[in-house]
């Protein structure tokens, strides 16, 4: 079932399911919560990616200065990483969507599946396609973070992305 507003509050704050927040009535929609841009990369280098994970490689990044908390960001894909820390529980899976004030500028982003059990940052791909770019505010809402809840998982989520030590 898809947990609501009533529900998302009790777990953030009974279970601390996101910390770091800047203003919780704000970022708490009906039926999710916006999540905030901490800080832009651009891709510098290219990954590799196997079936094992054992010659996996993470491409370098170069962290993009703000101006006046504003970044300028031209056509092109970047990482970002979000403010919040979200702690899944072991019966619950989080879904992301992009913002749809982010969409009617030309921009979208891209992102993985937030794991039972995952514990840690949110970092994402923004693509902007908008040929006249965009501008990006620190601290803006740009990624609404949904959840689900499911039978509980025995074990979560234990890969190298999680601030949860095994």
């Amino acid at each position: 079932m898809h947990i609501n507003r009533k529900g998302i509050k009790e777990l953030i704050e009974e279970k601390d399911l996101i910390t770091n927040y800047t203003d919780l009535d704000r970022q708490i929609t009906p039926n999710g919560f916006d999540l905030t841009v901490k800080s832009v990369e651009k891709i510098v280098e290219k990954g590799s990616i196997d079936f094992t994970n054992e010659e996996r490689v993470i491409p370098e990044t170069k962290e993009l200065e703000t101006k006046d908390g504003w970044w300028d960001l031209g056509k092109g894909v970047y990482k970002i990483t979000m403010n919040e820390i979200v702690d899944i529980p072991n019966n619950i899976v989080g879904y992301a969507y992009t913002r749809s004030s982010l969409l009617r500028m030309g921009c979208h982003i891209q992102n993985g599946f937030w794991e039972a059990g995952y514990n840690g940052e949110t970092k994402c791909l923004l693509v902007v396609e908008n040929p006249k770019g965009m501008r990006l505010k620190k601290g803006g809402r740009v990624l609404q973070l949904a959840f689900q809840e499911i039978d509980a998982v025995e074990e979560g989520y234990k890969g190298i992305y999680s601030s949860k030590k095994s």
